[in-house]
């Protein structure tokens, strides 16, 4: 049991934060603040030295453009940690940057830390992601399921006994749960979701027009243009898209249109529709019909895509909304649980505190 009166003198000298740890980016949230950092989840390493050479925008930067001793990681792979020593960077760099722009008294980093994680992750990774917050600093680590974190920052009741659904698609990894009494009652978390939709665009385009692309192009595209559903007036917008052609190793250049970005991104949303089919298939009778009153709440970036609220609603006869801000979701949800201690030891996965 904390001592109120120790925990009240950190309080004053050092800033709790609360980080979506994503696969594609990291958001950090500073307690009474907000949101105040949005970085790619990317590490910048010396091969030969294994020296962290950069984190975030900057190692984002040196992709595609290193030389061959330095290569640029994505410390996290579908949602889960791939390389422990990278994400360990990552978080001390992400919670000593907070503490350089919002310097405390006497300047000591020794903050709370809470962590979203993709729901399904094992307890040898949620493990890792704890030694992580620990060894980067935090006094006290708490972990705790991203589609909780969301639905928190959604202002879903959870703690009602009626149920709620939340649909967080991240990059990674699409997280689908159903909450009641601050627990999750159905969980079905897939490894498909934004990156999954981006590289399907490469292939599509590759298919097609023999034109290859990188990720990053396919994600603005995406972005510029990607429906769920036809949208009339989008209906006539073209981009144009420049990469190599695969049978000349020539570059060129192609327009796409909205219809031909859709087909691509289809694949994918099918597949994250049969897991929201699976999880209402598995929701109990008396929750549903709290479903059919309140919607299912989108959030997450796929939540950005035009028209994908429509497109599940359709295909699932039931209400689906997406939730204010969806992509600050995970991390608003963090921020409110430093406020709230004693709801944050109740649902936390596991959490663990230097003696």
């Amino acid at each position: 049991m904390s001592n109120p009166i120790i925990e009240k003198f950190w309080e004053l000298i050092t800033h709790d934060v609360g980080i979506d740890l994503g696969t594609a980016n990291t958001r950090v949230s500073i307690k009474g603040l907000g949101e105040i950092i949005c970085e790619p989840s990317v590490v910048a390493i010396n091969q030969r030295t294994k020296e962290v050479l950069a984190v975030g925008v900057e190692a984002r930067r040196m992709i595609g453009r290193t030389p061959g001793s330095i290569v640029a990681i994505r410390p996290l792979k579908d949602g889960v940690i791939s390389d422990f020593d990278s994400t360990e960077a990552m978080i001390r760099y992400f919670v000593r940057k907070v503490h350089k722009q919002y310097p405390k008294f006497l300047g000591i980093i020794r903050p709370r830390v809470v962590i979203g994680i993709p729901s399904g992750i094992t307890e040898v990774e949620s493990r890792a992601v704890m030694d992580a917050a620990m060894s980067a600093g935090a006094r006290k680590a708490y972990i705790i399921e991203e589609p909780m974190a969301a639905a928190i920052g959604a202002r879903l009741p959870i703690e009602d006994a009626s149920g709620s659904m939340i649909v967080d698609i991240g990059g990674g990894t699409t997280d689908v749960a159903v909450i009641s009494l601050g627990g999750i009652v159905i969980d079905n978390t897939i490894k498909v979701a934004g990156d999954e939709m981006d590289q399907e665009l490469v292939n599509y385009v590759r298919a097609k027009y023999g034109l290859l692309i990188g990720e990053k192009q396919a994600e603005d595209l995406k972005i510029a243009i990607g429906t769920a559903i036809e949208i009339p007036e989008f209906e006539g917008e073209t981009r144009e898209i420049k990469g190599r052609d695969i049978n000349t190793g020539l570059p060129k250049k192609i327009k796409i249109t909205v219809k031909e970005v859709r087909d691509a991104l289809l694949i994918v949303l099918r597949q994250i529709l049969d897991a929201l089919k699976d999880a209402v298939e598995k929701t109990p009778p008396e929750i549903l019909s709290d479903l059919l009153d309140r919607g299912i709440v989108i959030a997450g970036g796929g939540a950005l895509i035009r028209g994908i609220d429509k497109y599940f609603e359709q295909n699932l006869d039931t209400p689906v909304i997406i939730a204010d801000d969806p992509i600050m979701a995970v991390v608003r949800g963090t921020e409110i649980l430093l406020d709230e201690i004693e709801l944050l030891e109740k649902i936390q996965v596991k959490d663990h505190e230097l003696i």
